[in-house]
């Protein structure tokens, strides 16, 4: 039983890659596609931080900031987790008591 060779993420483009070793963009990406159970593993812990950070929180466009993703990104994964059914209640600093839902401030015109 022969293992499977460890695969790390590739930095250039797989056109880029392809140019370069005169073949097709599609064997680079066979010969070099991220597996596909890692590829899974590290975006449930990448939503898993953008929830935590949620909670602690952070606004959308600081998470991203904060992770290096879009701020678009961060809204799908938080939309997802909401779906899915997942506490997405901000934590509460110490002393503050519970959390107190916020005062609609939105103006109506007359």
């Amino acid at each position: 039983m022969s293992q499977e060779p460890v695969r790390e993420r590739r930095t250039a483009t797989a056109r880029e890659l392809a140019d370069r070793f005169g073949v097709s963009p599609r064997t680079v990406l066979r010969m070099v596609a991220e597996e596909r159970a890692m590829y899974e593993a590290r975006s449930r812990q990448r939503r898993n931080e953008i929830v935590e950070l949620h909670r602690q929180g952070l606004k959308g466009y600081e998470i991203a900031r904060e992770l290096n993703v879009s701020a678009g990104l961060v809204s799908t994964r938080l939309k997802e987790a909401r779906t899915a059914g997942m506490d997405l209640t901000r934590y509460t600093a110490a002393g503050q008591g519970d959390v107190q839902p916020r005062a609609d401030t939105r103006q109506v015109r007359r």
